[in-house]
């Protein structure tokens, strides 16, 4: 009986830090905090001007997912440096990795959990 307690909580125990693991197309919080203060990196905010304004990370650039121009105006950008994207979640900064990776960016990545999980873990926001 000890033996199947044991196996089902190291079973439970690996099933949830497979299902916890990153995603090889997001970085975290402190990954990104230590991206941006060594430098070299595009961030780019791709939520609306109203979320904008309310607060968003240093250094970024805004580049709302809605705009007509978005396709053109992230075009500009190096294809050859990292790009870093973040929304208020996830969602917008998943579909802008995409069309980024389709565009020919070699490294792109967005922020796991978005400006939520940056405020979450604390992290300085600028208005």
């Amino acid at each position: 009986m000890r033996r199947i307690a044991l196996l089902s909580t190291f079973l439970l125990g690996t099933i949830v830090n497979v299902t916890m693991a990153q995603s090889p197309n997001t970085v975290d919080v402190a990954t990104l905090q230590a991206e941006l203060a060594k430098g070299g990196v595009q961030l780019v905010d791709v939520r609306t001007p109203q979320e904008w304004n309310g607060g968003h990370i240093h250094g970024a650039l805004h580049i709302d997912w809605f705009s007509d121009d978005f396709k053109s105006r992230i075009g500009e950008l190096d294809k050859e440096k990292p790009v870093r994207l973040y929304c208020a979640a996830g969602g917008r900064s998943e579909d802008a990795r995409n069309m980024l990776r389709d565009m020919g960016f070699k490294e792109v990545l967005d922020l796991d959990g978005g400006m939520s999980a940056w405020k979450k873990a604390g992290a300085p926001v600028e208005k």
